[in-house]
């Protein structure tokens, strides 16, 4: 049993999918929901280094929550804590990191996120992220 669940939020219906499993499955656990805005590439190669995390504006703060409620009103209706945080970065490489930070026994995450582009299995940010984590990670349609 995972006591300490990484759910990979980003407001699309996998995304809600992947939240829903979680309380499933998990109906004990600590469910955290991060939410990842997406540095462009070109920004990413001046910031080197192993934290690649960037200040965020306040209307990217006030865009994050706003993709954020759906999931605090989801555990609100099925009477469950949720922690959700915010981060910037590469998608792929920032919940790995934040899973690892958090002692996190499991990471889950939607098959195809709203910015993900399709792939024939999985999006390309699920598949990303199963390659890279060192903890399992639960892929859900």
């Amino acid at each position: 049993m995972s006591d300490r669940i990484l759910v990979a939020y980003d407001g699309s219906r996998p995304a809600k999918n992947a939240l829903e499993f979680a309380f499933d499955e998990f109906p004990d656990a600590d469910v955290t929901a991060l939410y990842v805005v997406e540095i462009p590439e070109g920004y990413l190669g001046v910031i080197d280094g192993p934290d690649i995390s960037v200040p965020l504006t306040g209307k990217a703060r006030e865009h994050a929550d706003s993709v954020l409620e759906p999931a605090r009103a989801l555990a609100a209706e099925r009477d469950r804590d949720l922690e959700t945080e915010v981060d910037s970065g590469k998608p792929d490489h920032r919940i790995v990191e934040r899973a690892l930070e958090a002692d996190c026994e499991l990471i889950v995450l939607g098959s195809h996120g709203r910015q993900a582009i399709s792939r024939i299995v999985l999006g390309s940010v699920a598949e990303r992220v199963v390659r890279r984590s060192p903890i399992p990670v639960a892929v859900v349609p």
